[in-house]
């Protein structure tokens, strides 16, 4: 009989795990477009992360969910830090770097995720 509960309580712990790396994919992916669609997807993203961050804590998804909260946070400040130097005429270099840099983080995400590792900040 424990057996079978233990059995039950594995697979219940395999679909939460597969559950929320779908997640994990669908932020990366929503980041990704967001280069399409001006940013719209990112806000989704970010909805998503916050909703769902109490859920993946304590497991080695929660870096992912950090690693993309930051990506979000920190990629928003830049593009504001790019949007001054457009001011200068340096905007397209500031600008590219920040694209690069978010690009990096949104592909170095999905191979970690790819690879069921968490990030080390």
């Amino acid at each position: 009989m424990s057996e079978h509960i233990a059995e039950a309580n594995e697979a219940a712990d395999s679909t939460a795990e597969t559950q929320h790396r779908n997640l994990a994919l669908l932020v990366y992916v929503l980041q990704g477009f967001g280069f399409v669609t001006g940013g719209l997807t990112w806000l989704a993203a970010l909805l998503v992360n916050y909703l769902k961050m109490s859920e993946v804590r304590g497991t080695w998804l929660e870096s992912h969910f950090r690693w993309q909260l930051n990506t979000f946070w920190y990629g928003l400040l830049w593009s504001f830090v790019a949007a001054l130097f457009w001011l200068v005429l340096l905007g397209w270099l500031a600008g590219g770097l920040v694209t690069v840099w978010l690009l990096y983080r949104i592909i170095k995400g999905l191979l970690y995720l790819n690879d069921s590792k968490p990030i080390i900040f």
